[in-house]
């Protein structure tokens, strides 16, 4: 996918050339340098996505909503969806506060490619494929591996994703307790020890399993017992399962990353964690009884039409 850059001087360009028999295979550390590199530039894109996401969450609506009807002629509130609610946060912190928190993502991203890389290549060694491509067998121990890498990428990264949420979540309270995050470092570990570095982890490593799983298996027995081998297209709709099957998954376990991010900053000195904005949950299974019971589980899941039923409206 990536070809590796030879930095050539002048006289090799335009000269014979000469030993030219080398090993043009790219190294684990170029392949591991243009996945971050390519998971950098991803990374600062989408950040403004996951920042607005993140403070509607949070439960943070700072514009009012509008009255609309929907195409069956129902009366209801729409709340502001992600462009306008980037165009306030421009408005408010100024182009650069789109940002806000992108340095631990971006560190994050980069242990991540590490751990991912190192953590396979000893699987690679310990266990090898010898079952057949489409057996149970397979798909269980691939899954099984993934797994064992995305739970040890988790842990590593983990205290990056806390720093990373609180730094966006002062937008709420306009705060200034986590700045860069060196001081993040001091302030999580002063205030509530290691153990401030995995909060919402149990949530965010459970939704993740269960996801690989879900995707997995639904993949595999979409893919054995549902294409009919006689299709013409059958490859190409193989092909397609396991991502549509990740995009309806990810609906499913949407609640454990919602609970995860509400309980980095619930309690932490933030206005986004405090009443009365957020009550203090004592646990994530509280956080979730909280979220059930007001009918909020899938809150920040959607950026467009975010709408909220009127009971009535004074015409």
């Amino acid at each position: 996918m990536t070809s590796r850059v030879l930095m050539e001087s002048p006289e090799n360009l335009h000269g014979p050339a000469v030993g030219v028999a080398q090993d043009a295979t790219p190294t684990t550390v170029d392949v591991d340098t243009a996945v971050f590199l390519l998971g950098a530039g991803v990374t600062t894109l989408t950040h403004p996505l996951l920042y607005v996401k993140l403070l509607i969450q949070v439960g943070h609506e700072p514009l009012p909503p509008t009255v609309g009807t929907t195409m069956f002629g129902r009366r209801v509130l729409y709340l502001p969806g992600f462009l306008s609610y980037a165009q306030h946060i421009v408005k408010v912190d100024g182009k650069r506060g789109l940002l806000r928190g992108l340095s631990p993502r971006i560190v994050s991203s980069a242990i991540s490619t590490v751990v991912r890389s190192k953590v396979k290549q000893q699987i690679d060694v310990l266990f090898k494929n010898g079952d057949q491509q489409n057996s149970l067998r397979k798909v269980v121990k691939e899954t099984s591996h993934e797994m064992i890498i995305q739970c040890l990428s988790r842990v590593a990264t983990h205290p990056f994703h806390v720093m990373s949420v609180r730094c966006m979540a002062q937008f709420v309270g306009r705060e200034v307790k986590y700045g860069g995050m060196l001081s993040c470092m001091v302030k999580i570990f002063k205030e509530e020890g290691v153990a401030g570095f995995y909060v919402g982890l149990i949530p965010h490593v459970l939704g993740e399993v269960l996801f690989l799983w879900c995707c997995n298996l639904l993949a595999h027995f979409i893919n054995t017992y549902a294409v009919d081998e006689s299709f013409s297209q059958a490859s190409a709709v193989r092909s397609y399962t396991k991502f549509v099957m990740g995009i309806a998954v990810s609906v499913l376990t949407y609640p454990f990353m919602l609970v995860a991010d509400l309980m980095v900053v619930n309690n932490c000195g933030l206005a986004a964690g405090l009443p009365p904005l957020s009550p203090v949950f004592s646990s994530w299974l509280h956080c979730w009884n909280h979220l059930s019971n007001k009918g909020h589980l899938f809150r920040g899941s959607s950026f467009f039409f975010r709408r909220v039923p009127l009971t009535s409206i004074e015409d």
